[in-house]
């Protein structure tokens, strides 16, 4: 994990992995029990932090586009993700962790470390 916070590409991963957490949270609990028990609290709180995530994961995605030289496709691939359940942890062994790897090996010839 301490590798992980090291680098802005790293900081993607981990809210990637968070947001698609709170996503499937919001989703497959707070809802149901918001609307099938009449408890909305769950809705408001898991909401909050899943926007937080939400707003803090796009600019990280445009982030790693700028400095990793990604294409526009790839880059919205990895946005669209995160309206899609499930979507960010796709994206995570589709688009992030190849990503992870070109970079670290293209790290010996002077690219910049995740």
């Amino acid at each position: 994990m301490d590798s992980l916070t090291r680098s802005r590409f790293g900081w993607l991963r981990i809210f990637a992995f968070l947001e698609g957490v709170s996503f499937v949270l919001l989703l497959f609990i707070a809802m149901p029990l918001k609307y099938l028990a009449g408890q909305p609290e769950y809705v408001r709180a898991i909401g909050m932090a899943h926007g937080v995530l939400f707003l803090a994961y796009l600019p990280l995605v445009l982030s790693a586009k700028a400095e990793f030289d990604w294409p526009l496709g790839k880059t919205a691939l990895a946005m669209l993700a995160s309206l899609l359940p499930f979507g960010t942890f796709w994206a995570e062994y589709r688009i992030f962790r190849p990503a992870a790897a070109e970079a670290a090996a293209a790290h010996g010839a002077g690219a910049p470390a995740i």
